[in-house]
């Protein structure tokens, strides 16, 4: 479920506890939840409603003006299904973004994400991919996935698929379009153009 920067900062402020969605059957579950840039987003529940049934609560606790704003909202989406109210909540902070923040790194512990990237690479039935993925988004922050993907001649799906990999590590980070490089991921950068050092 993809959340608008708005609306994340919304939910990490405390000021939004829903949002609402058009479809078929429910793409999340109560108790599931989802990492994002702002942290661990809790889904507290789900549950079909009618535009009847959406009030002006509903409408000031998901970021809208008023009810009409968001139910003008909802009727614009092209998706086909009925209306849906998420109750979540910001359960705290995400891992990886941490992780990603960790840039203060030494030699040695450069060289060890270094050897892990290796790893990875040897382990890959394509050959190494991680040096270039890594290059593409740092020359080309907040490219869309498919952009980056075609650059690389590869399918849009598998390369996400990637780049999840590196944000695990916490060398990418997310942004509302495409990708940049973490803190910790220019470190590590740095440290590979310049050849490793002491540890």
């Amino acid at each position: 479920m993809l959340f608008r920067r708005e609306v994340l900062e919304g939910i990490a402020g405390g000021r939004i506890d829903r949002v609402f969605r058009v479809w078929r059957e429910p793409r999340v579950r109560a108790g599931s939840t989802q990492r994002t840039w702002a942290g661990i987003v809790v889904i507290d529940s789900v549950t079909a409603v009618t535009a009847e049934e959406i009030t002006e609560q509903d409408a000031l606790r998901s970021g809208f003006a008023d009810r009409a704003a968001l139910l003008t909202a909802l009727s614009k989406s092209t998706k086909e299904g009925g209306y849906h109210r998420v109750m979540l909540h910001l359960g705290g902070s995400d891992p990886r973004a941490e992780l990603a923040g960790a840039a203060d790194l030494t030699g040695r512990e450069l060289a060890g994400i270094r050897d892990l990237l290796d790893g990875v690479d040897a382990r890959s039935r394509r050959g190494p991919w991680t040096r270039d993925v890594l290059r593409l988004i740092e020359e080309r922050p907040g490219l869309r996935a498919l952009d980056l993907a075609a650059i690389l001649g590869r399918e849009k799906l598998p390369f996400k698929a990637d780049v999840r990999r590196l944000k695990e590590l916490g060398l990418t980070e997310s942004l509302e379009t495409g990708y940049r490089l973490s803190p910790r991921g220019r470190a590590l950068m740095d440290f590979l153009r310049a050849g490793p050092g002491p540890g």
